[in-house]
């Protein structure tokens, strides 16, 4: 999974479903550790094997590399793994050459891998101590990020911020989910689940999960009891407030942890108009919203920008395409392929989807913008410039209805941190339409 991931652009999420599938739970996550861990912590692991390795990294074979990657993270990050167990298991790894079962030569790769190792077991704790985060370039190095991510946190969110939030980065994700209130109920689901599970404050319908547990392969999910789905993504729905009989559009709405969400709260009476532009997850969005019983539900494929005189909405939804920089725990290759242009380029993308919401929402109606980054160009940002441009528009004080969550600089909107507030970071903003 991991040399899929460096070496062919492959999904971290994707990659790892596909390789795990059939492991017992406690092999799956000793696996997602392994290989979330090596492509999260990729900059450090490289720092300390260059400190170690008498050949420049460039010049190794992708087998070794990785093989010197993963045997690193076992001796510097991971405990309960013997060392002699992570050296001896890194030595085979190198000696794969192009893929399982095809041994070869390596270069010496082996050899190296061994030394490499035996070395780190000696002196990879000293290199690690010595890094800092006194600076946007060293906090970069010591967590694992681009140094332009650090440098943009460092100044959006200041220095201190900015290292907290790194410092949780590289941890694994909270792992919550959403009751279907159309299908079940809290206390029939905390009594089917075979791990412990905490109600999450604040969202009726939300279980925290205290052990690992496997929610897509679970009978629970197959029928709709249950939604994997971050306390931050939850809030969004329960922000937009949609009631029983209204009409609302939800742009952008796939994978549909939201849209199904929207549709529980409105006790599946009214109208949901999902909107999705790619066909396999609009047909993908429908089969979801069966499972879970939202028959208000109404998927339609085409693009948000189309939405245009197809009549006005009570409550509007846009999630748009963000850079996902608020999800770096669940989704670890993200930080290594987000570049400041794209950041650029989603957030005049987000204006335009935003603008065509505002003209798809009733007088007195309601608009929620929500995007699961960390990330005041493309948050912060658009939602001023929105404000400006659509004098018709009024945004609420989320701060002073969530206090815990807000961000004192920009009270129109929540900024979600995950070192805080201990979910994905998400931004979420509510406006108002006036008139009548």
């Amino acid at each position: 999974m991991i040399r899929r991931v460096f070496e062919h652009g492959a999904y971290a999420d994707r990659a790892m479903h596909a390789e795990a599938a059939g492991l017992a739970p406690r092999e799956r996550a000793f696996a997602m550790a392994l290989a979330y861990g090596t492509v999260q912590r990729r900059a450090t692991l490289d720092h300390v094997a260059a400190r170690l390795c008498s050949r420049p990294l460039p010049e190794l074979e992708p087998p070794v590399l990785a093989a010197l990657r993963v045997g690193l993270l076992q001796l510097l990050f991971l405990d309960g793994v013997a060392e002699h167990a992570a050296v001896n298991e890194s030595v085979e790894l190198a000696k794969l050459a192009n893929g399982p079962g095809r041994r070869g030569p390596g270069r010496g790769g082996a050899p190296l891998v061994n030394a490499v190792l035996r070395r780190a077991i000696r002196e990879g704790r000293g290199i690690l101590d010595a890094l800092d985060d006194r600076t946007p370039e060293q906090a970069a190095l010591m967590h694992s990020l681009p140094v332009w991510l650090a440098e943009r946190w460092w100044r959006e969110l200041g220095a201190d911020r900015a290292r907290a939030l790194m410092g949780v980065l590289n941890q694994p994700a909270e792992s919550a989910l959403r009751v279907n209130t159309l299908r079940s109920t809290i206390g029939d689901v905390r009594a089917r689940l075979p791990v412990p599970a905490r109600p999450a404050p604040g969202l009726p319908e939300g279980l925290v999960l205290e052990a690992p547990f496997d929610a897509h392969a679970s009978a629970l999910f197959e029928t709709g009891a249950i939604m994997p789905q971050s306390r931050g993504s939850m809030l969004v729905a329960r922000v937009l407030d949609p009631r029983p009989g209204d009409r609302v559009l939800d742009l952008c709405a796939a994978p549909g942890a939201k849209t199904t969400q929207l549709a529980a709260l409105m006790q599946d009476a009214g109208e949901v108009v999902a909107v999705e532009r790619h066909r396999g997850r609009a047909e993908a969005l429908g089969r979801t919203c069966r499972r879970m019983g939202a028959s208000c539900v109404r998927v339609e494929c085409r693009d948000a920008l189309s939405v245009r005189a197809h009549g006005l909405y009570d409550r509007v939804l846009v999630d748009p395409p963000c850079s996902g920089l608020g999800t770096l725990q669940a989704r670890p290759d993200l930080r290594w392929r987000v570049v400041p242009g794209t950041v650029a380029e989603l957030a005049a993308l987000q204006r335009r989807i935003l603008a065509v919401a505002g003209e798809a929402t009733a007088p007195a109606g309601v608009l929620a913008y929500s995007l699961c980054t960390i990330s005041r160009q493309e948050g912060e940002e658009v939602v001023r410039w929105f404000l400006r441009t659509h004098p018709e528009f009024v945004a609420d004080d989320l701060g002073a209805v969530h206090p815990d969550w807000s961000e004192p600089s920009f009270r129109s909107g929540l900024q979600l941190l995950p070192d805080r507030d201990g979910t994905d970071g998400f931004f979420i903003a509510r406006l108002r339409r006036t008139g009548s």
